[in-house]
């Protein structure tokens, strides 16, 4: 006889982690040049003028200025401007 009771899959199992995915600034932030915009998977925003996007789909800031939130045919567009 066992000296322990079977623990079922439901007690080996655990979540995994949160991937902290989502929107990183606010429409009108300022930000600096490298700043993360936005974490992805797959483009879900797409970048615009002043920002880039990376392997991981991440986009980030190119230039110095303000965060601009906006729709360009359709998509969901992420773009930095300067002087505002």
């Amino acid at each position: 006889m066992s000296k322990k009771k079977q623990g079922g899959k439901a007690s080996q199992h655990t979540s995994p982690k949160g991937k902290r995915l989502g929107v990183k600034v606010g429409d009108g932030e300022q930000v600096k040049i490298g700043e993360v915009l936005v974490t992805q998977n797959g483009t879900l925003f797409h970048f615009g003028k002043g920002a880039r996007q990376a392997r991981d789909f991440t986009v980030y800031s190119t230039i110095e200025g303000a965060v601009k939130f906006g729709n360009k045919l359709g998509k969901k567009i992420v773009s930095v401007v300067k002087g505002i």
